[in-house]
């Protein structure tokens, strides 16, 4: 019985450690994890972070003597304002064309220069006023170096002035805008996840599931060409994979408000137009095929549903960190607009951050489109090899 039982383990263990797409299987979950969280921490870590380089516009109103050593904060340039131009300077802000506006009141070396024993007890301290946008990642940044310096200076003088005091209120975010920047960092990625989870389940079962049950070599013998087999499977595939993309997409929309609402963002609103879901269906579409196109060439090498299946792990792992690419400070020129999936990501960031240009959706749409003719070229390749087909 001994025996039996270690040549029973001994036959399985052969045939584990021979086989190396059994091996890679096995330690891919591992790996996986690994690389994953890895960017996944990368990109939470620099989700607000700017270039080194970068130099943040600060508009100052009424800049006291005592305070010129904001001048001299690194990356950090000054422009004196009138009080006139304050609410001007404010709707810059808005637009992100500027990063910050600090109103000093005009007494504030006075009361600076006197400090505490100079202040009778019913002075009112005096407060700066700092306007920022928290939707943008450098006003934001900005907002966050001059408090930590102001800090300073508040706690060595015994907190003789105050800073973004009362009921104003100072940041000039929207709720349309903090809404934009939740949803744009979660949407791409969920959404990429969704498309390919429908294609992976359909592509993989036609293709794969056929070859383990010797289906496809039927349709292989009749006279229909083979170009017309690929095209028609790419095209049927996508169809259906779009329809689970999409059904998807719609329920993560309706769930949104209660999702917000369950951390207390009720109130956000969702400025969306027909344009911008238009656009989003048009990139969705384009995308569709090029995951199917992708999934039909590793089931095709596959010789079944389950070995077809372990060869996607990776590339949807690669699709899911694409759609985390908007947080890791990737590069937005044009020509990356090319690359399939990627171009996907930039395109629904910019869409749903209620932010984005024309040509980068025609790019993607345009590119989506001719890597899935080159897939299904490669695809019809494959459909002509006897040695893949019948393996």
């Amino acid at each position: 019985m001994k025996s039996d039982l270690f040549t029973i383990m001994k036959k399985e263990f052969a045939r584990f450690f021979g086989d190396k797409r059994m091996i890679m299987t096995a330690i891919m979950p591992g790996i996986l994890i690994y690389v994953l969280y890895t960017f996944m921490g990368s990109g939470f870590s620099e989700m607000y972070a700017t270039d080194e380089d970068y130099v943040y516009q600060v508009n100052v109103v009424n800049m006291p003597q005592v305070m010129t050593g904001i001048s001299e904060i690194e990356n950090i340039n000054i422009a004196n304002v009138e009080e006139t131009e304050i609410e001007d300077i404010k709707t810059q802000i808005r637009e992100d064309a500027t990063e910050l506006l600090v109103v000093f009141p005009a007494d504030f070396d006075e009361a600076y220069l006197n400090g505490p024993r100079g202040m009778s007890v019913s002075l009112v301290a005096p407060n700066v006023e700092i306007y920022y946008d928290s939707a943008d990642t450098e006003s934001a940044g900005a907002y966050k170096i001059l408090v930590s310096y102001l800090d300073v200076l508040e706690e060595a003088q015994a907190n003789i002035f105050d800073i973004c005091s009362g009921e104003k209120e100072y940041d000039l975010a929207s709720d349309e805008d903090v809404s934009a920047m939740i949803i744009s960092m979660i949407m791409p990625m969920l959404v990429l996840m969704m498309l390919f989870n429908g294609c992976l389940a359909t592509a993989v079962e036609s293709i794969a599931g056929e070859k383990e049950r010797g289906t496809i070599a039927t349709l292989l013998v009749t006279p229909m060409k083979r170009r017309d087999l690929a095209l028609g499977k790419v095209i049927s595939l996508s169809a259906i994979g779009l329809i689970s993309g999409i059904s998807s997409f719609v329920g993560i929309m309706l769930s949104l408000p209660n999702l917000m609402g369950g951390s207390g963002l009720e109130n956000m609103s969702f400025g969306y137009t027909i344009k911008d879901y238009a656009v989003l269906l048009l990139v969705i579409i384009s995308t569709t095929f090029v995951i199917v196109g992708m999934i039909s060439i590793l089931s095709t090498f596959a010789k079944s549903v389950k070995e077809a299946t372990s060869m996607a792990t990776p590339l949807m792992v690669v699709v899911t960190l694409t759609g985390l690419s908007n947080m890791m400070g990737m590069p937005e020129d044009w020509y990356m607009y090319l690359v399939p999936i990627y171009n996907t990501a930039q395109c629904m960031n910019g869409v749903f951050s209620m932010d984005y240009q024309m040509l980068p959706v025609v790019v993607t749409v345009v590119a989506n489109v001719l890597f899935s003719g080159v897939f299904v070229v490669v695809l019809t390749k494959m459909f002509n090899s006897e040695r893949i087909m019948y393996t």
